[in-house]
């Protein structure tokens, strides 16, 4: 049974930062793809960084220079550090796994067929 379990969110002021954390069992950690999305309410889930089994790196845009992405497949944990928060950052934070291992045509885990977290909330106060 794969397991997804996110950590690190919290109630920060804007301008802080926060590493958001994701660990994964149940599935061979190298092998599968990773990603790190967000809900604000009455939006769609987004992704906004993924990295690959090979260690591809994506960054929605809005999020470049803030955002880092990182993986410790020793660890089998995923990590996002989160640098100079901006109150439209808030949101619940979902980590998910690729369902598939070693896809080379894309970096993101396909949100349909992913292994989801239950996700955790990052709340910026101005």
């Amino acid at each position: 049974q794969v397991q997804v379990v996110e950590s690190g969110g919290g109630l920060v002021q804007a301008g802080a930062s926060l590493r958001l954390s994701c660990t994964v069992s149940g599935l061979p950690f190298d092998a599968h793809s990773m990603g790190w999305y967000r809900q604000i309410p009455g939006t769609e889930r987004a992704a906004v960084s993924c990295i690959s089994w090979s260690g591809r790196s994506t960054y929605l845009e809005s999020v470049k220079g803030r955002f880092t992405i990182s993986r410790d497949n020793e660890k089998n944990t995923v990590y996002l550090q989160i640098d100079n928060l901006e109150p439209e950052d808030s949101a619940v934070y979902y980590c998910a796994a690729s369902r598939d291992k070693r896809v080379l045509y894309t970096v993101c885990p396909s949100p349909d067929s992913a292994y989801w977290g239950q996700g955790t909330q990052v709340t910026v106060s101005s």
